[in-house]
């Protein structure tokens, strides 16, 4: 299975940089990852929010291929503890999923298309992050959800 996550625009600071850089070496043991930054939208402070959710919608598709499955992290999508999550990367393997890509929108959120685009949406919290910061969070995660799943001693209940 290939995991790809894709966020607009891209990640600045250094410490989170060098973060995502540690869990996504870490990843490398249990998949195929990798993550994609897209460029942010021109003009993007002086567009209307439908239309810079429709620029980024359109760049996030454009980088679809027709086996992708879109899950978008989304506050409105399902919160999972880390041992569901883990249950969701098992379950999608079992069932023999050849790619699963993971969104991050830009500030206001997705498009609709981007929304019907998508076989779901997760949430990683009830709480409001950087976009930024929710590269590294849902990296580690992810990370944190193939420890599960080999049984290994990263998670503590």
């Amino acid at each position: 299975m290939k995991i790809t996550l894709v966020a607009i625009g891209k990640t600045v600071d250094a410490y989170l940089q060098e973060g995502l850089e540690i869990y996504e070496k870490r990843l490398q043991r249990y998949v195929n990852y990798m993550r994609k930054e897209l460029p942010d939208a021109r003009n993007a402070k002086s567009l209307p929010v439908e239309q810079l959710k429709q620029q980024e919608g359109k760049s996030l598709l454009s980088q679809l291929s027709e086996t992708d499955e879109l899950f978008l992290l989304d506050e409105n999508g399902t919160v999972f503890s880390s041992e569901e999550m883990a249950a969701f990367i098992r379950q999608k393997m079992l069932y023999s999923v050849k790619s699963l890509v993971f969104a991050i929108g830009g500030a206001y959120g997705f498009s609709e298309e981007a929304y019907r685009k998508a076989t779901g949406k997760v949430s990683l919290s009830r709480l409001t992050f950087p976009h930024q910061m929710v590269r590294l969070i849902f990296t580690e995660q992810l990370y944190r959800a193939f420890t599960i799943i080999k049984g290994e001693p990263y998670h503590h209940k």
